[in-house]
């Protein structure tokens, strides 16, 4: 697997008081998402702080949730690293997530490197980068204290 050649930045938004760390696996492992299984808790972050916004709204089904905060996290040089290539995995990005989730357990099991780089599915030209936490590498990878995040009712209000 490459190495990244620099250091890089992601973004995660979650509850500082909430059940689990921001910083954490446990929710995907209790709710599994696109990329993972029970058996493949990873951390979902963004490559990008709007990216992160976005993938919450996505989420939240027009109700945030309380209490919202942001992490930034720093990966760095020389963290192992891979890159989910569409191309060859036609119907990706279907509703039916199988493709996704085979993939990914493939390689949180296998521990091919620290990250995956996945394309995100409301911003298709953005990336998510999922953190596998059982590999060495990620042991590197540390965060800051969690921000507020100021929501600008626009987006997600009805009118």
């Amino acid at each position: 697997m490459p190495k990244t050649d620099r250091v890089l930045t992601c973004y995660r938004i979650g509850d500082p008081n909430g059940a689990h760390p921001i910083y954490d696996a446990e929710g995907a492992r209790l709710y599994p998402g696109r990329w993972n299984t029970h058996a493949s808790p990873v951390i979902y972050t963004s490559e990008h702080y709007s990216t992160a916004m976005l993938e919450k709204l996505v989420h939240a089904n027009l109700v945030m949730p309380a209490n919202q905060h942001s992490i930034e996290i720093t990966i760095p040089n020389s963290t192992s690293y891979e890159i989910f290539q569409t191309a060859g995995h036609p119907g990706w990005d279907s509703r039916n997530e199988t493709i996704c989730k085979t993939f990914a357990q493939d390689w949180y099991q296998q521990r091919r490197s620290a990250l995956l780089i996945v394309p995100s599915i409301p911003a298709r030209l953005e990336r998510n980068f999922l953190i596998n936490p059982v590999h060495p590498d990620a042991k590197g990878i540390t965060h800051g204290l969690p921000e507020p995040v100021w929501w600008d009712e626009r987006l997600y209000s009805r009118r």
